[in-house]
């Protein structure tokens, strides 16, 4: 199976690389700081900036991860004519282990799904973190009717 660098363009590869590379070590950050975060999100807009995005407050102190991600999408699809790629980020049960999911998806129609394990270390503060994996994702902002 060809991996999905082999069919995408260079912006493409560089537009989830740097989603990636601002994504995860916020998630880690948060862990490290709360042992757990809610979800969040970013993008690259259309000059390839990237930025983090929040869930509106107007959700509540503890709201459902499932509301934010809605939330997430749903801001995320308004803005999808101005935005080159996006990043879905979620605390989530992987099988027996904890994991950060970040689902990276660009308008060109690359999708994946990046996990990385995680536990917490019981009596001293930190997290251990396991290998990083990556599958074919699905489109949630530029899905395809």
């Amino acid at each position: 199976m060809a991996s999905w660098r082999e069919t995408a363009s260079q912006q493409t590869q560089d537009d989830l690389d740097r989603l990636l590379e601002l994504t995860l070590p916020f998630a880690q950050q948060q862990l490290a700081a709360h042992g757990e975060f809610f979800p969040f999100a970013a993008a690259v807009d259309a000059d390839g900036e990237p930025r983090l995005i929040s869930a509106d407050p107007s959700l509540g102190e503890r709201p459902a991860s499932m509301d934010v991600l809605d939330q997430l999408v749903g801001g995320l699809r308004e803005q999808a004519g101005d935005l080159r790629a996006a990043a879905l980020v979620a605390d989530v049960r992987a099988g027996e282990s904890d994991a950060v999911r970040v689902e990276l998806e660009h308008r060109d129609g690359q999708a994946i799904c990046v996990l990385l394990p995680y536990k917490r270390k019981r009596l001293r503060r930190g997290v251990d973190y396991g290998e990083l994996a990556a599958a074919p994702g699905r489109q949630h902002i530029w899905a395809r009717t």
